[in-house]
């Protein structure tokens, strides 16, 4: 029987709402081969929109080509059977593909033309506005570092916006980057601060504009806006699309600003993006960024070890060399296409600039930057040098010694040292008015309030409040954790378990701080020490044994409250043990452990996280080679968040089985894994 227009609308609305990936695709190719077979003709333009969206942001922008051509073609031989919504659909998607045709050296330039001429045509005839024209024939221009440019960026900016413009969140951020690019940086900063007074927001904003702006206050030696800018720019990089650019753009900064570590530690995050990226034109964009991050880490760092998957360097300069190569020969490629120097102009420039830095200070709880970055005539504002550190006498009650004796953790330095001295002078000095006033900034200002726990806590381990010390340092740690200074928060996450245990915490509370910090290390990519606490905390957990009240023993359902929550706490435990087992490349050991907490949590009732043990076994399963072994897993762990109605986690679930059961060669399997999420 043949679905109704509604009911096809219905199951692609379903669609849309997956998170992007190739089970969102699959499903969607699903829709249009069935809609194409079966009708009914007036959902199958809508049908075709779906699929060239899935893939423009699921990462396989070649593969959208193909149903954008139908689309265009159905509406040339039926323009009845589209659709207010049908005909916007279609010329949106126009704009993505003419982008996405520059992105790809192998499409020759008067092909990119041709279309550019076709897009033009078509929204005369259908009456639309030009801006969207107007911005890619600026775009085009760009590319090719035409002799107009200039005047084809102006004419876009002068053309009124319409219904097909960039999004408002958006369009900021393109007119920025061109300013930034062409040495406007004042200019730039000005209109991206007062467009992120508000707050811009879509697929790729604001993590893309404030990417650009730290740079841009870098240029123009603003350390504490390009700190600020920073960090705000962190927390907007996850946002379900590749992002290749801004992550490229936060190593840049990284390195150019004194961070090396944290330059390195993001590069090693972000790694897959050097070998492969969504075109080679994001992939040329990373490896600018990642090469001018390598060469600001060069002249210090040259000989630091590097370790990377698909990369054959050893050392920093190693990968310098090795990046170089490889985005200068990208970079050709582009300009044979263009029939100009202009990419290799681009690569240069942005290796030129990269030679500008600027210390910026971007401590919570530990120290500044790691080392000068300072090039001759460069601006230096912000932190202090290690020798200056570490010549500073630490206050009494800081985090550098714990109880059990021997260093845990430093002061913190630069800026961080006038913020400590204000509130010795001027702020709270009790510890309970700074764990309010902590409370109090948390939302606005969390750095600041990591650093008033810490206060707190180096207060209440004077007073020998060691529990409620510990609990304020952890709170600490995470704040600085979440802001990027993983190497503040990592010795203050060890001092902090150190009090908790010496001021006798229960095992099943200090199980969440440990496990805080194992997440820490996995994304530091350390994991002995958090495999260490995991184990005795565990330890601890097994020698614990029921809770005694004076003389007499507690009541039996305090003591079979407290010990099933003990059974949770280890289950949650075993559970990070086996994803610590996965970071360190112990496949094997950590599909096994999880598989068996994966029927620890099921028995237990917690489905939920049953589930995502299963997924974090299936997905180790598939990294170790073993696909096979896999598929029950991953459909274990489908089975589980669709009992919980997870529904994003289910389908990024079916994007690793689909991967899983192709590489296998069970296409069917997989088309069906992605016909059965629309179902």
């Amino acid at each position: 029987m043949t679905r109704s227009v509604d009911q096809v609308n219905a199951t692609l609305y379903d669609v849309r709402r997956m998170p992007y990936g190739v089970a969102r695709s699959t499903a969607a190719a699903a829709e249009v081969e069935r809609v194409e077979a079966e009708g009914p003709d007036g959902a199958r333009a809508y049908a075709l929109f779906v699929l060239v969206e899935s893939y423009v942001w699921g990462g396989e922008v070649t593969k959208a080509y193909l149903p954008f051509t139908k689309m265009l073609r159905w509406w040339d031989e039926h323009p009845e059977h589209f659709d207010a919504e049908d005909a916007h659909s279609l010329f949106w998607s126009f704009k993505w593909m003419v982008g996405h045709l520059m992105e790809f050296p192998t499409v020759p330039a008067a092909q990119i033309e041709r279309t550019l001429d076709d897009m033009a045509r078509r929204y005369a005839l259908a009456g639309n506005g030009t801006n969207a024209v107007a911005l890619e024939r600026f775009e085009w221009a760009r590319e090719r570092g035409s002799a107009d440019v200039e005047d084809a960026y102006r004419a876009w900016v002068a053309t009124p916006r319409d219904e097909y413009s960039q999004c408002e969140a958006c369009e900021p951020g393109d007119r920025a980057a061109y300013l930034f690019e062409t040495g406007r940086h004042a200019e730039g900063i000005r209109l991206l601060e007062q467009v992120l007074q508000g707050s811009p927001s879509c697929a790729t904003e604001p993590g893309d504009m404030l990417s650009h702006l730290q740079l841009a206050y870098v240029e123009v030696g603003d350390a504490e806006a390009a700190a600020r800018t920073h960090r705000r720019g962190l927390r907007h990089l996850d946002t379900g699309v590749s992002m290749t650019g801004p992550k490229g753009r936060h190593v840049e900064f990284l390195a150019r600003t004194g961070n090396a570590s944290r330059a390195l530690r993001l590069l090693a995050e972000h790694q897959a993006f050097l070998t492969e990226a969504d075109s080679p034109g994001d992939r040329l964009g990373f490896l600018t960024s990642a090469s001018v991050a390598t060469g600001a880490l060069r002249a210090e760092h040259a000989d630091t070890p590097v370790a990377l998957r698909d990369v054959p360097a050893t050392t920093v300069a190693e990968l310098d060399d090795w990046l170089r190569c490889e985005a200068a020969g990208l970079a050709r490629s582009f300009d044979a296409r263009n029939g100009t120097p202009a990419a290799t102009e681009r690569l240069r420039a942005a290796w030129d600039h990269g030679a500008r830095s600027l210390l910026v200070d971007l401590s919570v709880l530990s120290v500044g930057p790691e080392a000068p970055a300072e090039a001759p005539g460069a601006p230096v504002t912000g932190g202090t040098s290690e020798a200056d550190d570490q010549a500073t006498a630490l206050p009494s009650g800081s985090l550098a010694t714990s109880p059990a004796g021997g260093t845990t953790g430093t002061e913190p330095g630069g800026a961080e040292h006038a913020e400590h001295a204000e509130l010795m002078m001027a702020g709270p000095t009790d510890a309970e008015d700074l764990l309010g006033l902590a409370d109090e900034v948390a939302a606005e200002d969390p750095v600041r309030a990591a650093q008033l726990l810490r206060r707190a806590s180096a207060l209440l381990e004077s007073a020998g409040h060691l529990d409620r010390a510990g609990f304020a340092l952890a709170e600490a740690a995470q704040h600085a954790a979440v802001e990027g200074d993983e190497d503040g928060a990592a010795p203050a996450f060890v001092h902090a378990l150190a009090l908790l245990r010496a001021g006798g915490v229960a095992p099943r509370f200090v199980g969440p701080v440990v496990r805080a910090y194992a997440r820490l290390e996995a994304g530091r990519g350390d994991v002995a020490g958090a495999l260490a606490q995991l184990r005795r905390t565990l330890d601890d957990l097994d020698a614990a044994g029921p809770d005694v009240v004076g003389p007499a023993t507690r009541a039996a359902d305090l003591v079979e409250r407290d010990s099933a929550a003990d059974e949770r706490e280890r289950r949650d435990l075993r559970d990070t043990r086996a994803r610590l087992l996965a970071t360190a490349g112990e496949l094997d050991d950590a599909a096994t452990l999880a598989e068996a907490v994966a029927e620890e949590f099921a028995r237990a009732g917690q489905v939920g996280d049953a589930a995502h043990a299963f997924w974090l076994a299936g997905r180790s399963r598939s990294e170790a080679g073993a696909d096979a072994d896999a598929v029950d897993l991953l459909e274990s762990a489908m089975e589980g968040f669709a009992i919980v109605h997870d529904r994003d986690a289910r389908t990024t679930v079916a994007n690793d089985l689909v991967a899983a059961l192709r590489r296998l060669g069970r296409e069917q399997d997989a088309d069906a894994v992605g016909a059965g999420l629309s179902g």
